[in-house]
């Protein structure tokens, strides 16, 4: 239809309907969603912001998106049920891939895909575009013009097929996205399978639609990649503009709701108030590693300053948690030392390694020698069990008898029962520190960061200086003194900088 044509269709309201939606992915969204779900959709503008970076897949200018919205904020219906359908009735030659993580959902977002096809207004709408009678399969629908939409689960089989453009929508089920084995299984299987499974790479285009879960799910990972992202918290954290169709902007104030008609403000706090600061922060605001952190708040990290040069007692205590594998993709081995005075805990270096038992061997030995340990801590486990025996056996000069910290809790409750001494402020950082940045991203984010291994160490260790000081606090022995005037080590480690000299102090 020209302009003339539209312009002269005012006069028949239905007919300009018609060519609007056709034209405006928004307005076939508004038009058609009864179609699927009945009820009358109240618009928001967040609709034209996800439109706005569909139009940009279709001009070709993305070919990779992660599309992250709350939940209850249709963004599955949006680009899973809706574009499909529409991109569809303009080229029904187009082969769509939908995954999820599993088959009943991909297959209930499909069903929704097919009915709106089938129904009398798209037909109106897409006249050309028909699914054919021997291929209307929920699962796998195909139009008469060898188009068409497959869905799958993250473990189904994909051989042999293809599409030109593929929609991943919600790859983490949420009970699962904290096991390291299965959410990384999940990210393994987009690079090595599903990514190459695009008809014509270089035309077209995979789209990823999920709520946050963890820093490293699908969305952090890609987004580690350089991905393009519309990544839209429930409650704005800032001023923001984003971009809207036809060039549109909208100016986001911070506090405000996402989407009041479908879930006001006062909704969304008791929705905080009822799953926790925690998955608020990742499923709601799109951000699992909040700056305030997780479980440990950044406003507990306190420095210590010169106090810790004067002479007036304490210990030192190395804390480790050995990794059982060492391959790129497992866990760090790691020591923690600290100066350990009544109830306070001084963060003094954290080594962080992926070794073979041999190299953890020698700088087990290394670092008690060079710190002139009192206490070695060892979690008693895998390797670290192996650590203790031969450190019993062998009794290495300089090298205190190994203290074996079997696990009684989870990893989580173990911090849990720490944090009150943190925030107590009863653990103490240096100011600066080669290894002091990672150490706290791990320990804020936890337990979404990528690796827990020095949050391990650490809970390990504030927990047994809480049992420590309990125990002292009905005991006659005094505390153990040492030095602090004298050096810490008696040679040069082995290692890139020396954590030990006297100007560390």
């Amino acid at each position: 239809m020209n302009r003339a044509e539209l312009l002269s269709s005012i006069e028949n309201p239905e007919a300009f309907m018609d060519e609007l939606c056709r034209r405006d992915f928004v307005s076939f969204v508004m038009r058609a969603y009864p179609m699927v779900r009945g009820g009358v959709l109240l618009p928001n503008w967040h609709f034209d912001a996800v439109a706005h970076v569909l139009d940009e897949v279709s001009a070709g200018r993305l070919r990779g998106l992660v599309v992250a919205l709350p939940p209850r904020h249709l963004k599955s219906m949006l680009i899973s049920v809706f574009w499909v359908a529409w991109k569809l009735g303009h080229n029904p030659g187009l082969r769509f891939v939908c995954v999820s993580y599993s088959n009943e959902l991909s297959h209930a977002m499909a069903r929704d895909c097919r009915t709106l096809m089938q129904s009398a207004l798209y037909q109106r709408l897409f006249p050309r575009t028909r699914i054919r009678s021997n291929r209307s399969a929920v699962h796998d629908f195909e139009t008469t013009a060898a188009g068409g939409r497959l869905s799958t689960s993250i473990t189904g089989t994909l051989t042999g097929r293809g599409g030109d453009y593929i929609i991943v929508d919600d790859a983490h089920k949420p009970d699962e996205v904290f096991s390291d084995v299965v959410r990384e299984a999940v990210v393994e299987w987009f690079f090595s399978t599903l990514s190459s499974r695009l008809d014509q790479p270089t035309k077209g285009a995979i789209i990823v639609v999920m709520q946050r879960l963890h820093q490293y799910d699908l969305a952090g990972m890609l987004a580690e990649r350089g991905w393009a992202q519309l990544s839209l918290p429930a409650i704005a954290t800032a001023r923001e503009l984003v971009p809207l169709t036809r060039g549109r902007i909208h100016v986001r104030q911070e506090g405000e709701a996402l989407a009041p008609d479908f879930f006001p403000l006062h909704e969304l706090r008791a929705k905080e108030q009822d799953i926790g600061s925690r998955l608020f922060a990742a499923q709601y605001q799109q951000d699992p590693v909040p700056a305030e952190g997780n479980i440990v708040k950044a406003g507990w990290l306190l420095n210590y300053g010169p106090e810790l040069k004067m002479n007036d007692g304490g210990f030192i205590v190395q804390s480790w948690d050995t990794a059982s594998k060492d391959g790129e993709r497992n866990d760090y081995s790691v020591c923690i030392t600290a100066h350990v005075r009544g109830r306070k805990v001084h963060i003094l270096d954290v080594w962080r390694q992926k070794v073979q038992f041999s190299e953890l061997w020698k700088a087990a030995i290394d670092l008690a020698r060079n710190c002139r340990c009192h206490s070695l801590l060892i979690e008693d486990t895998v390797n670290g069990t192996a650590l203790i025996s031969r450190l019993r056996n062998e009794q290495p000069s300089g090298v205190p008898t190994p203290i074996a910290r079997r696990p009684k809790l989870d990893k989580v409750a173990r911090l849990e029962a720490a944090s009150s001494m943190i925030e107590a402020g009863d653990l103490l950082l240096p100011p600066e520190a080669q290894w002091l940045a990672t150490f706290k991203s791990e320990l804020l984010g936890f337990p979404s960061a990528r690796h827990d291994d020095q949050v391990d160490a650490l809970s390990q260790l504030m927990n047994w200086v809480d049992e420590r000081q309990r125990d002292d606090d009905t005991s006659s022995e005094g505390p153990i003194l040492v030095d602090l005037a004298e050096p810490y080590y008696d040679h040069r480690p082995n290692w890139e900088y020396d954590p030990w000299g006297p100007e560390s102090y």
